[in-house]
């Protein structure tokens, strides 16, 4: 059984592409104000449209962000697209991608050259732990903290990153956790998509159709 959400939507989704994702070089916490390719913003732009139509003259949502810079301008973009106001997004450390480690800044080729297969191709994740830095097991504490922390009171928009929004979206939807990655994850979804989930429900808004998450 998922986490209720008191009947409240909650509308996920990771950041836009940023110039880091185009050529499969590795973000994860250090690096945290890549900035945006221009198909990013426009992937922003058309969440932000599929959102506004989606919620119609509902209330806005309130607004939940990773700390990082290409979090923090897809949420803009989003923003401006459905009339709510940026400057009351809630920022969290918490929402933060997976932390990388000493992989952060490097290309998936480069580590994959040094060190072999670091990316389990059926689940699309990690096969082997970051050097130095997060399990998935960690992401799934730190976000846990999050939402017991939550009053669920009104809707959310939150945006985060690719692993991580998986993460969150297993715990939501209370899938079992994967033996091999010690967290409940869910299934991957296109850049540019956004979910809708209540209380254990999922409802895809939007379906990006681009490149699958990198860290």
């Amino acid at each position: 059984m998922g986490i209720s959400t008191n009947h409240r939507r909650l509308f996920i989704a990771r950041h836009g592409e940023t110039v880091f994702n185009k050529v499969a070089r590795m973000q994860g916490q250090a690096e945290l104000h890549t900035p945006l390719t221009w198909e990013g913003c426009v992937q922003a732009r058309e969440m932000g449209r599929a959102l506004a139509e989606y919620l119609g003259p509902d209330v806005r949502p309130q607004l939940w962000s990773s700390t990082a810079g290409r979090a923090l301008q897809t949420i803009a973009l989003i923003a401006e697209e459905i009339n709510s106001d940026w400057h009351t997004t809630n920022r969290d450390d918490r929402l933060l991608e997976i932390d990388v480690g000493l992989w952060s800044g490097r290309t998936y080729a480069d580590i994959a050259a040094e060190i072999g297969p670091i990316v389990d191709v059926e689940h699309k994740l990690f096969s082997v732990r970051p050097e130095g830095g997060e399990y998935y097991g960690d992401v799934a504490q730190r976000l846990l903290h999050w939402l017991r922390e939550l009053p669920f009171d009104q809707d959310m928009l939150i945006i985060c990153h690719g692993m991580t929004a998986r993460v969150l979206r297993g715990l939501l939807l209370g899938l079992d956790p994967m033996v091999q990655f010690g967290a409940p994850i869910a299934p991957s979804l296109s850049q540019g998509s956004l979910v809708m989930i209540r209380d254990g429900i999922e409802t895809l808004v939007i379906d990006g159709g681009g490149q699958s998450e990198r860290a």
